[in-house]
């Protein structure tokens, strides 16, 4: 379950934080889903799906054999802009 949230949730350029919240938890509690250091509910489980727009079965689809972890998105704000030299 954990892999494939992240697998979607990483295809479709939501951050953590923003599912989280989307789904109505707190992003702490997200964190620990994707690492398997929590159990969802059932009903967690619905809110999760719905959010990123996929049926609930999508989330128990095993990975292949050797399959590599999900990707992460670029962590960080976007670097600011250079600053010019006063001449």
């Amino acid at each position: 379950m954990a892999y494939n949230v992240r697998r979607i949730r990483v295809e479709r350029g939501i951050p953590q934080e923003q599912l989280a919240y989307d789904a109505g938890i707190d992003r702490s509690y997200m964190s620990g889903l994707e690492r398997q250091q929590a159990n969802p509910t059932i009903d967690l489980l619905d809110r999760l799906a719905k959010t990123l727009g996929v049926a609930v079965s999508e989330l128990f689809v095993r990975p292949s054999k050797g399959a590599p972890p999900p990707a992460t998105l670029r962590k960080g704000r976007k670097p600011k802009p250079a600053r010019r030299k006063r001449t």
